[in-house]
């Protein structure tokens, strides 16, 4: 069992950065890939980035390539996403996400954090 908890969003304006975390808890935390997606008003769920367990396999939605960072401590059981020059349509509620399978990620069979509101106003 996988307990996840999202901290971090905010409002901020077009340009600027926010730093997302999600705090894990169980025992199996460091052996699980981790991800994370976004969901707008009105629009399907989006894949924003993931990283396996030891974080040697990355990806990035294009939406967010190249401005966004996925890092994690397993140490301190914390998945991190670093988002720059955040944009309007970067506007939505960020969900972490946790699976056995990076591949599994978004598929049904995860565990999912409760979500946390980021805004970005133009």
């Amino acid at each position: 069992q996988v307990q996840l908890v999202e901290s971090g969003g905010g409002l901020v304006q077009a340009g600027g950065s926010l730093r997302l975390s999600c705090a894990a808890s169980g025992r199996t935390f460091i052996r699980y890939a981790m991800g994370w997606f976004r969901q707008a008003p009105g629009k399907e769920r989006e894949f924003v980035a993931a990283s396996s367990w030891s974080g040697a396999t990355i990806y990035y939605g294009d939406s967010v390539k190249g401005r966004f960072t996925i890092s994690r401590d397993n140490a301190k059981r914390t998945m991190y996403l670093q988002m720059n020059s955040l944009k309007p349509e970067d506007t939505a509620v960020y969900y972490c996400a946790a699976n056995p399978r990076i591949d599994g990620l978004g598929k049904g069979d995860d565990y999912w954090g409760q979500g946390t509101q980021v805004t970005v106003s133009s």
